[in-house]
């Protein structure tokens, strides 16, 4: 058995997500007390009391992620997990995967993807931008849909997530279009979602640019772990070029099929998806029903994954 661990993105975060864990495990609390000294306010009451809708804005939804999934990813180190041989996160999740991997340090991430969140919300005036999810086509079907459907506007998959299920990002307008085309097209859905970022597509290259001058003076190793990137589905060592994939990540698409797929075809065959929730166990059974997945996010949860990785 080989094993893999993935991170969520944005979309996984609940009020009370960490509770559990961290009533037996006191290092989840420390990591929220770090992150807080770093933020200058309280996360853990944030994460614990809400209200939700601060926690669903970007610029507090991405630390509060990127804590709640390396506390998830500490608790399985300090209770004598086994190591993955590869690991990957889904957009956000990319930055959980740095930290536990080694690569980056965890206050540096929890400033990091604060600001992330800051430049992306600040990228596109509230309402401007917007993203779908169509379900049931095929990759080249949705890519022409948001050729056709562009009309001056941008446009264009931002999330590859698995087999029939493609998310669109872009103008509103444009996106409204390529949702009614992508009906007529015989979609068995599409669904408007309600984020106030398009990301992972053209609109966010003002964030980046952004990004790319707030990255470059943080500190980034080789990691211990390799981490698949989004970006390109490859490992990378070296430091800047991991911030390239970083800064490339925000108006580039998410390549998580093909991301589950190298795994497969490396001889992963069993996944942890160490977050809150378990969307992407969803995804990967889509890709790959070989691929065996266990969500960890509870103390159940993580002694159900302990005890089928220990046989």
């Amino acid at each position: 058995m080989s094993l893999a661990f993935v991170f969520p993105g944005q979309g996984s975060q609940s009020i009370a997500m960490s509770s559990a864990l961290a009533k037996k495990f006191p290092i989840v609390k420390d990591l929220y007390s770090e992150a807080s000294t770093v933020l200058g306010y309280d996360l853990w009451q944030l994460v614990s009391e809400g209200p939700e809708s601060d926690l669903n804005m970007t610029t507090k939804t991405q630390p509060a992620l990127l804590v709640a999934s390396v506390a998830i990813w500490k608790v399985w180190q300090a209770s004598g997990g086994k190591l993955p041989a590869v690991m990957a996160g889904h957009s956000l999740g990319e930055y959980s995967a740095l930290v536990c991997s080694g690569s980056m340090i965890f206050s540096d991430a929890v400033g990091l993807v604060a600001d992330r969140g800051a430049y992306m919300q600040s990228a596109v005036p509230e309402g401007t931008g917007a993203m779908a999810a169509i379900l049931g086509l095929t990759e080249e079907d949705v890519m022409k849909i948001c050729k056709e459907n562009e009309q001056g506007q941008i446009v264009s998959a931002a999330n590859f997530n698995s087999p029939g299920q493609i998310v669109i990002a872009g103008h509103v307008e444009a996106v409204r279009r390529a949702v009614d085309a992508a009906g007529k097209a015989g979609a068995r859905r599409s669904i408007i979602l309600p984020v106030s970022v398009p990301s992972h597509c053209a609109l966010m290259a003002d964030a980046a640019e952004q990004f790319a001058e707030r990255i470059k003076n943080t500190n980034l190793s080789a990691p211990e772990i390799p981490v698949i990137h989004n970006v390109d589905v490859s490992q990378k060592s070296e430091p800047n070029a991991i911030k390239q994939a970083l800064v490339a990540q925000l108006y580039k698409p998410v390549r998580w099929v093909e991301i589950i797929e190298s795994m497969a075809a490396s001889g992963i065959t069993t996944i942890i998806e160490s977050g809150p929730g378990k969307v992407l166990c969803g995804l990967i059974k889509r890709i790959d029903k070989q691929i065996e997945t266990w969500p960890m996010y509870d103390p159940d949860t993580l002694e159900e994954a302990l005890t089928a990785l220990s046989d």
